[in-house]
């Protein structure tokens, strides 16, 4: 029997290392970067297009996207938040671009200095610059806070609704939700993404959880068991946002990867070739704490890997 496909975005080339107090060299990203990509992962969210002096860590972003698309099959994501980065993603050659909105005010003020209406209107210049410059890049809209915020505190679903809703109306491809603080809960999550599929269909397909609170892994078996398909996830756990305090964790690439195979999904992934990169990675990170539980355990004897598939 084929096994059905589930897809990881690993994310933490971006959203891993924005938030450390150090910047990774690009050698190191590309080390990292092919590590993941022997163990079968061939989607990357490589790197955000940012003022390299509001985040240094993202200032080789271009020469990172370069190094993804160099390797064989892989699909680039890359974040930027306004038309200046967006141009300069697709100058880069990414295949997919998210544009973070938030649906706390409150963040997106903190976050992007922007009001979520100023938002949506920046993801419709977006749009028209991809269109107009001729581009096929698929073009995301990352409602960031979707499921509350540590700066406004609740969000309502009905906020998130009017905002994917006038993020498709304004041109988007697809639009994803994300726990960027790790406040959700499972119900909350089967809830609101009916909701948001109610009005989006199809170009709703992809989640986005922190393990902040320890429910990261449980909220993707919510929005699996609804036909959700694809996944972010951080080698290692890490990641987080500067401007959301307590914003901490991503659910971990190898620990969901473990998951999704064990219950019979196909992600495409090695297992013991991804608990590799994660060692690797320790070692490109001295002193920082990698919060995957699969890789200290260790696989059960009994775990059936799957091959990698070109």
């Amino acid at each position: 029997m084929t096994k059905a496909p589930v897809t990881i975005v690993e994310v933490g080339l971006r959203d891993g290392l924005q938030i450390l107090d150090r910047v990774m060299p690009t050698a190191d990203k590309l080390r990292w970067l092919e590590a993941e990509h022997r163990a079968g992962i061939r989607r990357f969210e490589a790197a955000s297009f940012v003022p390299p002096k509001l985040l240094p860590q993202m200032a080789d972003a271009a020469a990172v996207v370069a190094g993804a698309r160099a390797l064989p099959d892989v699909i680039v994501h890359t974040l930027a938040p306004n038309l200046k980065g967006a141009m300069a993603a697709l100058a880069a050659g990414s295949d997919v671009i998210v544009l973070p909105l938030s649906a706390s005010e409150a963040h997106s003020r903190a976050n992007i200095r922007k009001t979520r209406e100023e938002s949506v209107e920046e993801l419709a210049r977006v749009c028209r610059g991809r269109d107009e410059g001729g581009y096929k890049t698929r073009i995301d809209a990352g409602i960031s806070t979707a499921f509350g915020c540590t700066i406004q505190g609740e969000v309502p679903e009905d906020e998130v609704v009017r905002l994917a809703e006038a993020c498709l109306e304004a041109g988007a491809d697809r639009v994803a939700l994300a726990d960027t603080v790790g406040y959700a809960d499972p119900a909350q999550v089967r809830r609101l993404y009916k909701r948001v599929r109610d009005i989006a269909g199809d170009r709703l397909r992809s989640a986005h959880f922190h393990d902040t609170r320890g429910l990261g892994l449980a909220n993707c078996l919510a929005v699996l068991d609804i036909g959700i398909r694809e996944f972010d996830a951080s080698l290692g756990g890490l990641g987080g946002c500067p401007h959301a305090p307590g914003a901490s964790g991503n659910v971990a690439t190898e620990d969901l990867a473990f998951m999704l195979e064990s219950m019979g999904f196909d992600t495409g992934i090695d297992l013991d070739a991804l608990i590799g990169a994660q060692r690797l990675l320790a070692t490109l990170l001295p002193g920082q704490t990698l919060h995957g539980k699969i890789a200290a355990a260790g696989l059960p004897k009994h775990f059936h890997r799957s091959p990698v598939h070109a």
